[in-house]
């Protein structure tokens, strides 16, 4: 019994400071986004580094480390239940960005010229 106490105070330890590191990596990801605030390509190169970081968790390390027993596999479906879903990366559906487009005011090309700029 004093074992799985042992474990469980590690485990509980390990995870406090999984949780601080992830706290200062938040931190830095938003500091980041905040640097380039109205910046859209910079933007959009930030969220397509964080998929792809995702994407290499999900497929590598975390499909490695997936349980192989049904005991773990329990606890597993239990934490995700408890605490929140299966982590996914939405991506910005086609027809939203296309009513972003829609809303923006009609703008004039830079070679264009605007009825205003024909007056004496």
């Amino acid at each position: 019994m004093a074992q799985v106490n042992s474990e469980l105070s590690l485990d509980a330890d390990r995870l406090e400071t999984a949780k601080a590191e992830l706290n200062s990596i938040v931190e830095m990801t938003q500091a980041m986004a905040k640097a380039r605030e109205g910046d859209v390509l910079e933007l959009l190169a930030l969220l397509r580094t964080l998929e792809a970081c995702h994407k290499d968790i999900r497929d590598g390390l975390f499909q490695e480390a997936f349980p192989t027993n049904r005991q773990r596999l329990y606890q597993l479906l239990r934490d995700i239940e408890t605490e929140g879903g299966w982590p996914y990366i939405p991506r910005m559906k086609l027809q939203h960005l296309l009513k972003l487009i829609e809303a923006l005011p009609a703008q004039t090309s830079p070679g264009e010229n605007s009825s205003k700029d024909l007056s004496p």
